[in-house]
């Protein structure tokens, strides 16, 4: 029915690369196959595998996204000195932990005579490896591929509210919108006289839109799509780098720390734009010399970090308090930025299906084998797609703050991925090499981050919700929070 062999060619977060990793109650051992030495890397339509090229763009793909706009807020919430220094080590923390899941996944594979590991078979077999949990090694791929699930759908939920929030702008502001591209530091894009309709309306809109999308057979198919959206939004990117530099006010007298309860919602937001960690074990595999996967994790990652950093800060610099939860939602009622908008809507849009397949592919398949008839299985799968998509429309209407939905998906979901599972693997599978003592500090310490952060940062999104859908305290938010 769907096919899953574009799963080579995937310009994404990781797919399943196993019947295993398509049903996350599967409680059989990870199958033998040819020693890793042996391996064959190979891409759809080719007998090799990805270039360094390739594997590089695939990287920054995969890392660059809705997390990106988001992170001038999260400045904001941490300050303006202690928000690029904390993203500065998380990046390097988030860098550390990938490669930390390479070197398990490869160990691992070896010692299973496995070609190649995906990110819930690699925590199984780590699991399996410690005879006290070895009974207990299923739940431990569940747990992953549970999580995997989780943060997917919350990017969709993140894509309905940021097309909803910035379609919505340029639609409401269109009769105002003129040529003149002045800086306004005093709000986002002003909203025209007219009706004005809920986000809630908006998501409703292109809920049609997103089930067809979904309902394509083969992500081959998406494949001139996605190329050209990943153009517009780099183009989208450039400009906003433009009008941020060219437009910081000066004197500088933003706070260099912010408050302490905001803190767990910047971690919440940058560990949601660090969440890449899902990419890195698919594309090491899929190298032509994955030995210098290394480089090209460094080279990429630095790239994602320096990005990260320097349009989070330049972004607060700029609009200051009044930043939204996406610095579009900010740019000025000019052509030439609401079409910026557009631009990265689309590119999102596009998007949409890449970040699907991945749930789809764990939850569909074993509903679908449950019926008989080709038909009938056909009709399944698009009707399970579409359950999903409407699923995820519900929690974007539910919670359709940008801003929390970010902070909340990465804090519920992201930290565990990014932060806390990997080095409980290096410890799983190391563990008869005798680590050190610093090695096992250092572990206890990142996880230990990890399950800080998502403790806080969960409250702290919850709480912010809760107050901001009270009525009697409305008056008292702040305009940064308040999205047109």
């Amino acid at each position: 029915m769907y096919s899953t062999e574009t799963e080579n060619k995937r310009e994404g977060p990781s797919l399943p690369s196993s019947p295993t990793e398509a049903n996350p109650l599967h409680p059989s051992p990870v199958p033998p196959g040819p020693p890793r030495s042996q391996r064959q890397y190979e891409r759809i339509g080719e007998s090799t595998g990805t270039t360094f090229i390739q594997t590089l763009t695939h990287l920054l793909k995969g890392n660059i996204g809705t997390g990106l706009l988001g992170l001038p807020l999260a400045v904001k919430n941490a300050g303006l000195v202690l928000g690029p220094v904390s993203l500065l080590c998380m990046g390097i923390v988030a860098i550390h932990c990938m490669r930390l899941l390479v070197k398990c996944s490869n160990r691992l594979s070896e010692r299973v005579n496995r070609p190649f590991l995906s990110y819930g078979e690699a925590v199984y077999t780590g699991m399996e490896n410690v005879s006290w949990l070895r009974r207990h090694a299923p739940w431990g791929r569940w747990m992953v591929n549970l999580f995997l699930i989780i943060t997917q759908l919350g990017f969709c939920c993140v894509y309905f509210v940021f097309l909803s929030d910035n379609i919505k702008q340029v639609v409401e502001a269109a009769n105002a919108t003129t040529w003149d591209c002045q800086v306004n530091h005093t709000n986002q894009t002003a909203l025209g006289a007219g009706t004005s309709f809920d986000s809630r309306i908006y998501m409703l809109f292109f809920l049609p839109a997103f089930i067809l999308l979904v309902f394509t057979p083969n992500l081959k198919y998406m494949a001139p799509l996605s190329l050209l959206a990943n153009l517009v939004m780099c183009s989208s990117l450039v400009l906003i780098y433009y009008y941020s530099l060219t437009n910081i006010e000066l004197p500088i007298t933003l706070p260099l720390v912010g408050k302490a309860k905001d803190y767990p919602l910047f971690f919440g937001m940058a560990i949601f734009a660090f969440e890449g960690i899902g990419v890195v074990l698919p594309l090491e595999n899929k190298m032509q010399k994955p030995e210098r996967f290394g480089t090209v994790l460094y080279t990429g990652m630095g790239v994602v970090t320096f990005l990260y950093i320097s349009l989070g800060t330049v972004g607060y610099l700029c609009f200051g308090d009044t930043i939204a939860g996406s610095i579009t939602l900010n740019l000025p009622n000019c052509w030439m930025y609401q079409i910026v908008k557009l631009l990265y809507s689309f590119g999102i849009f596009i998007t949409f299906a890449l970040q699907f397949y991945v749930p789809a592919e764990i939850l569909i398949p074993p509903v679908v084998d449950r019926v008989s008839g080709h038909r009938r299985r056909i009709a399944v799968g698009l009707l399970m797609r579409a359950l999903l998509v409407i699923f995820t429309c519900c929690l974007a209407v539910l919670i359709p703050e940008l801003d929390l939905v970010i902070s909340l998906v990465g804090s519920v979901s992201s930290s565990f991925l990014a932060l806390i599972f990997p080095p409980l693997l290096e410890m799983l599978t190391f563990h008869t090499d005798g680590l050190s003592p610093l090695v096992i500090t250092k572990n206890v310490i990142i996880s230990g981050v990890g399950l800080i952060g998502f403790a806080t940062g969960t409250y702290s999104a919850i709480m912010e919700l809760i107050i901001r859908n009270n009525p009697p305290h409305s008056q008292n938010l702040s305009p940064s929070y308040m999205l047109q």
